[in-house]
């Protein structure tokens, strides 16, 4: 793989841009994803959140945002409206009262099995197998490492 820098007219172009693909294949999962989270009552972010949840019920708030990449201003209210919906419960910890742990209730955990047919209908639309959607989701999963891993350096 060459590192060999495109020419500048080249490199302005929309269509030559990572950030556009990215973000325009984010918008376009998104919207994927909203028909089949509609049933469930439930929106992408708190699909999301629930994902980490059903992993690891139980979890500290600070946990859930850091899986999720999600400060606590973006989380709490997410959190807040799922609780009032009566999926889950927040918690100030016993052994620290800054802490809030999150746990599911046993509406959030029917919610599992009701999504259980997402992940099958997102692999069909993308019209990929589900090596290729691994190994895509894997190259992504190491670019996000790799921007994060090093404060931006980067200036005009």
């Amino acid at each position: 793989m060459s590192n060999a820098t495109p020419s500048t007219s080249n490199a302005l172009l929309l269509d030559h841009q990572l950030c556009f693909a990215l973000y325009s294949s984010s918008l376009a999962m998104t919207k994927l994803y909203k028909p089949l989270l509609e049933p469930l009552g439930l929106t992408y972010p708190q699909y999301l959140a629930l994902l980490v949840l059903w992993e690891h019920d139980g979890c500290m708030v600070s946990q859930l945002g850091e899986r999720l990449f999600l400060d606590s201003g973006t989380l709490t209210p997410l959190l807040k409206r799922m609780e009032a919906a009566g999926w889950l419960q927040r918690q100030r910890d016993a052994q620290d009262e800054r802490r809030v742990r999150v746990t599911l209730t046993d509406a959030g955990r029917a919610l599992k099995t009701q999504a259980a047919s997402v992940p099958a209908c997102v692999l069909a639309r993308s019209q990929c197998t589900v090596q290729e959607l691994q190994a895509l989701t894997q190259q992504i999963q190491q670019l996000r490492d790799r921007l994060t891993a090093q404060p931006s350096t980067a200036s005009l």
